[in-house]
């Protein structure tokens, strides 16, 4: 399977801000998944879950978020099995990476995403063919 962009966590949780304080980066997170395009991982989904109905800064009830990420499951998706664990293993030591977010890179490599969305890498970094672009970055 092959998609254009892989998107992470901080993406969607953009998306699904209601912060008046955000507007320009929900606006353009929502953009960017209103293209046809990408794809996403079980992480991503279980990251966005907790992020989204933790005690004291819940923002959205279990049974919304639990329907948010049944849409979200449509999309291109990765699992995590034995192959992307090992990949995250090479591309950490390689790039010395947090693992959670070399399984975001082997998850996007998994998918052949030339581009991955997130806050979380340099932006414009290539790691292993997988190109970081930081979508909220102002000129």
């Amino acid at each position: 399977m092959k998609v254009e962009a892989f998107i992470d966590t901080n993406v969607l949780l953009h998306a699904a801000s209601t912060s008046p304080d955000e507007t320009a980066k929900r606006e353009r997170a929502r953009a960017l998944l209103a293209q046809a395009d990408w794809g996403l991982s079980v992480q991503v989904l279980q990251e966005l879950y907790v992020n989204l109905v933790r005690p004291h800064r819940q923002a959205m009830t279990h049974e919304n978020a639990v329907a948010l990420i049944r849409q979200l499951l449509r999309r291109p998706l990765v699992a995590s099995d034995r192959t992307l664990l090992l990949e995250a293993l090479a591309l950490k030591q390689r790039y010395q990476l947090s693992y959670w977010d070399s399984a975001i890179v082997a998850a996007a490599r998994s998918l052949n995403a030339s581009v991955l969305y997130t806050e979380d890498l340099n932006h414009g970094q290539d790691y292993a063919g997988v190109r970081v672009e930081n979508p909220f970055l102002t000129s």
